[in-house]
């Protein structure tokens, strides 16, 4: 089966943060002959679509959602091609394996995005970034599948970059099928040392064992969501089973039983208390589905 059709498929199931009701459908690509298939899915389903990867910055509204998502999961699971300092991986890969492989040949670029849980296809489709790096610094180009055009290699100059955003350019559907990075030469024990330094560092001030589905909201210029956050008294601050880390205020947890209502309703109390009290407007990072 080169593409498996889920119907009603659990967000709770789909995403790190483990809330949620049901979308429509999940449209699984199992390998490149898929892609041939899901051009049909994509022209019968329409508007409501959408490209998830582990699910690691959502946050899933309750009931039944009106979604087709479309998911890249190969059987076969590919694996990190090194040749020299570029390094070419599937989009359904995990950044912490991918980041495993970096170790082992020596490749340094990418220690900054220890920690961070999600895919590769994801991770590109959102510009993760953490220590003052992210995805775009070590991109070279991007393979990349849409309705109209297939699968086409683009340069990461060809491609729109933010700070947490990515675009082609245009509004039509695309997946990330795979990546190129391009790396420098360095030693295993500096690469090793590098990420351990950065995980270490991270497990120390977030919650990185926790539900969460990352930070919460996008840092305004010049300010830290979080420090804002933990100053408007939110740290720790919860709603049911939905609650801002102790750890670090731009995180939402899910203690057990949480709910999408509870997270919107924390997030909303948090963006306007910040809001009164310092005059900046919090824009969510995570993407809400509902």
């Amino acid at each position: 089966m080169t593409l498996e059709l889920l119907h009603k498929p659990g967000m709770a199931q789909l995403t790190s943060l483990g809330i949620g009701g049901n979308a429509r459908v999940l449209a699984r690509v199992r390998d490149e002959a898929g892609l041939d298939d899901l051009s049909h899915f994509v022209e019968r389903e329409g508007t409501e679509l959408l490209a998830i990867g582990e699910g690691s910055n959502m946050l899933a509204g309750d009931g039944e959602l009106n979604l087709a998502l479309v998911q890249v999961a190969c059987e076969r699971k590919a694996e990190a091609v090194i040749s020299g300092t570029k390094v070419l991986a599937p989009a359904d890969m995990r950044l912490p394996g991918l980041l495993s492989v970096l170790i082992k040949s020596g490749l340094s670029g990418m220690e900054g995005l220890a920690g961070i849980p999600g895919s590769i296809g994801g991770s590109i489709a959102m510009n993760a970034g953490s220590y003052g790096t992210d995805m775009q610094a070590s991109v070279s180009r991007v393979r990349i599948w849409t309705p109209s055009g297939g699968l086409i290699w683009k340069n990461a100059d060809e491609l729109e970059w933010d700070y947490r955003y990515f675009s082609t350019g245009t509004d039509e559907f695309f997946l990330v099928w795979e990546v190129e990075f391009e790396l420098s030469r360095s030693s295993e024990e500096k690469v090793r040392n590098a990420i351990k330094e950065t995980f270490a560092k991270k497990k120390a001030t977030q919650p990185v064992t926790a539900k969460t589905a990352g930070c919460v909201f996008k840092n305004p210029e010049g300010h830290s969501a979080g420090k804002l956050l933990d100053d408007a008294g939110f740290r720790g601050k919860s709603i049911g089973g939905i609650g801002f880390s102790e750890m670090h205020a731009n995180f939402l947890e899910n203690k057990g039983g949480g709910t999408a209502k509870q997270a919107l309703e924390l997030m909303s109390q948090a963006s306007e208390a910040v809001a009164e009290k310092f005059g900046v407007t919090l824009k969510p990072e995570v993407i809400i589905l509902s």
